[in-house]
């Protein structure tokens, strides 16, 4: 299952994040994060997924 996340961040950061914690801080830290630069919304969001 975390890999079908990680594609998923890949594609769309916010919505791989919300698979692994809801609608939580972690969700729209990375909400804003994807909208200053995708890429930093990318490695936020595999960092949440892969720590877990």
């Amino acid at each position: 299952m975390d890999l079908i996340r990680i594609i998923v961040a890949v594609l769309l950061p916010p919505l791989g994040v919300f698979l692994q914690v809801g609608f939580g801080k972690h969700f729209w830290f990375n909400i804003i994060l994807t909208l200053l630069g995708y890429i930093p919304g990318i490695v936020h969001a595999i960092y949440i997924i892969a720590r877990d």
